[in-house]
């Protein structure tokens, strides 16, 4: 076990908003443990908040999140003499491709200790045995440079042990939210004013979505269901949260937002610093995604006391128990996410139900405090005699 006072932690990730949204909690959790943490990603709006919280950040200029062989290389090539400059103790990457040329250049560069998580391999069990091929190949390649492989979910930590990384290895971490920030219960008031915040018909039955606009997300399935729901439930409307991605290929863009708007019974409130205020306006959780590792937003509504209904695919099966917590349904299959949804919102006692189980599965499985303590174990059991010189 190494003593982590005055250890110099690097994370690297693709933008800082992953730095900031989804590891926040963590990284002041671990400077808290007197390491000294530097975040590490292409600059963005994001690097003011982690300042604020005493993280440290260093560009990282090639970083994109395209499809960029070129910029990926030079990633690759500046990351290396990144590492060589800060000489730090333990670094941390993110996948996908950070997962990738992070592991590979700090090995290079030699870092003592590194340490990959794995928020969902970049191919799921139902893509194309090409893509499984090429994806496969690369992360286990990338996992001969690791000391650490943490996955987010258990699907994929038996897929890279049929791949033969190490047992050693390879430790499943979970995903976790903050679990006082989200909530069950709010009084009435707080529903009501969460709905005028987000322009909520009085009387409406609110399904909810928060996540990035990007097409992979559902949101085809979704804008589907709306059409189909304006003829038979008027009463049921749909509220998007979540911020624009120019940079993936698939975001939504102004005429699709348009379009979708004009259904009417779809609303977008774009990026909002008060989601977690705003759970309480729904009356249950919709994620009807293509590709998810741990969706932290499923998370947060069983945490907020939500039903969730969720595409079954890898990541929303850990976050969802089917008739329990909600309902998961075939991926692309609008007939069945439609069914689902009605059932929800002709039936106030299962939502009421499926949302307490929703809390009480989030308090046994869902708690960051628990990432936290078993990402700090995955340092402290780095090899001693590795330690920076």
């Amino acid at each position: 076990m190494i003593d982590l006072e005055g250890k110099r932690l690097v994370h690297v990730t693709t933008a800082d908003m992953s730095l900031a949204l989804l590891l926040g909690p963590q990284l002041r959790a671990f400077a808290a443990e007197g390491m000294e943490v530097i975040g590490v990603s292409a600059p963005g709006p994001f690097v003011p908040t982690l300042a604020e919280w005493g993280i440290d950040h260093v560009p990282l200029r090639h970083a994109t999140r395209s499809v960029s062989p070129v910029h990926d290389l030079a990633a690759f090539v500046e990351l290396g003499q990144l590492f060589r400059r800060l000489r730090p103790d333990i670094v941390h990457t993110h996948n996908p491709k950070p997962g990738i040329y992070g592991r590979i250049s700090a090995r290079g560069a030699g870092v003592p200790g590194i340490v990959n998580t794995v928020h969902g391999l970049y191919a799921a069990p139902e893509d194309s045995k090409g893509r499984k091929a090429t994806v496969y190949a690369l992360e286990r390649l990338a996992s001969t440079c690791s000391d650490v492989e943490l996955f987010q979910n258990p699907e994929d930590l038996q897929v890279m042990r049929r791949l033969g990384v190490p047992e050693r290895k390879l430790a499943f971490l979970g995903n976790g939210v903050d679990l006082v920030q989200h909530h069950p219960h709010p009084s009435h008031s707080e529903v009501a004013a969460a709905r005028a915040r987000l322009g909520v018909t009085p009387g409406s039955i609110v399904v909810g979505l928060v996540g990035r606009l990007v097409w992979q997300k559902g949101f085809r399935e979704l804008f589907a269901v709306a059409r189909r729901m304006r003829q038979v439930r008027p009463a049921v409307s749909f509220v998007v949260i979540g911020p624009h991605d120019a940079d993936k290929g698939d975001a939504l863009d102004a005429a699709d937002i348009a379009e979708a708007t004009d259904i009417g019974n779809v609303t977008f409130v774009g990026h909002r610093d008060d989601v977690s205020e705003l759970y309480c306006a729904f009356d249950m959780f919709l994620l009807p995604s293509y590709r998810e590792g741990f969706p932290r937003s499923a998370m947060e509504a069983a945490a907020s006391g939500l039903p969730v209904v969720a595409t079954d695919i890898r990541g929303c099966r850990q976050a969802v128990e089917q008739g329990s917590t909600g309902f998961l349904v075939p991926l692309h299959d609008v007939d069945a996410l439609m069914q689902a949804i009605l059932q929800l919102a002709d039936d106030g006692d299962l939502r009421r139900s499926m949302g307490a189980n929703g809390r009480r599965k989030a308090e046994a499985e869902f708690d960051d405090r628990e990432v936290i303590r078993r990402t700090l174990s995955a340092y402290r059991r780095l090899s001693p005699r590795r330690e920076r010189r």
